[in-house]
């Protein structure tokens, strides 16, 4: 029985052992987050490019809701995160905001997108953030977005690398 609680005590402090270097690296990861969540921006770039979408700057909306005469940003962007809206923009303290999202542009620079819509006119402000803002604003929520976008982006890259293989494959062996 001797060993049997040797064997128990020895996997008692490893467990110990692996929950204080667990707690260190869990405090290293959150103090470095923002660089983190930079540099995937970073790598994300030509992804933003790829599949990013133009979003609505400015736009007016008919009694159906519909938007006509639209404005969009010039820059593609991806959604992260929405959060909770602001009371008022910042560019204008009259303006207030309906919907509010943390989005990445192709530059691979963070923005919180806010809409405001005064019942003809739905209008943007395009707010700047760092990625400490970013991640304090959204949490890390944007973190795992940014990952799922660039997995799936990845995963489809694959698929079209696989289709495209399969089909060169058909054509040259057809021709042999």
């Amino acid at each position: 029985m001797d060993e049997i609680e040797t064997g128990y005590s020895k996997i008692m402090e490893k467990i110990d052992e692996l929950k204080k270097t667990e707690g260190n690296l869990e405090d290293t990861v959150r103090k470095n987050d923002a660089k983190l969540l930079s540099r995937m921006a970073d790598s994300a770039v030509p992804v933003v490019k790829a599949v990013g979408m133009n979003l609505l700057k400015k736009g007016k909306q008919d009694t159906k809701g519909e938007i006509y005469d639209p404005q969009y940003y010039p820059q593609k962007m991806i959604i992260l995160g929405k959060a909770e809206t602001a009371g008022f923009r910042p560019d204008n303290p009259q303006m207030p905001v309906t919907d509010q999202f943390c989005v990445l542009s192709e530059d691979g620079d963070f923005f919180e997108l806010m809409y405001s819509f005064d019942g003809f006119l739905t209008d943007s402000y395009l707010n700047p953030l760092d990625a400490k803002r970013a991640i304090d604003q959204y949490g890390y929520d944007i973190m795992v977005m940014l990952y799922t976008a660039m997995h799936d982006y990845l995963k489809g890259e694959e698929v079209l690398v696989q289709a495209l293989d399969t089909v060169i494959g058909y054509i040259f062996t057809r021709a042999a």
